[in-house]
């Protein structure tokens, strides 16, 4: 059976982000220049960790850091462990959606 080329569907998968605000909890790697954010968005109570940074926002980021209180190794909602920190710091993150809703840091506020 052949199909007509006005006949063949496509299909294609649209992935969805929105942007939101998280406060910092802590970071994974040196602190002055972290691989990872420990976050907890506004709208959760336990925190989780973003996507890796990029070298310029982790060098921005890790200034921002720099004097923030360390509170000790923790555990994020993965399991992974990163070094908690008392600080005021709040970014802005794309929140993707699905299953594994991964958290861009997109700049800090």
């Amino acid at each position: 059976m052949h199909t007509h080329p006005s006949e063949v569907q496509i299909r294609r998968k649209i992935r969805h982000a929105d942007t939101t605000d998280a406060r910092v909890v802590g970071t994974v790697g040196p602190r002055r220049r972290p691989r990872r954010l420990a976050l907890l968005p506004d709208t959760e109570s336990r925190p989780r960790l973003s996507a890796p940074l990029n070298a310029a926002l982790a060098a921005r980021l890790g200034a921002l850091l720099a004097d923030a209180t360390a509170t000790g190794e923790h555990r994020a909602t993965s399991g992974e462990t990163y070094t908690g920190l008392d600080t005021g710091l709040v970014v802005e993150v794309l929140a993707g959606t699905g299953r594994h809703g991964t958290l861009n840091v997109v700049r800090a506020r």
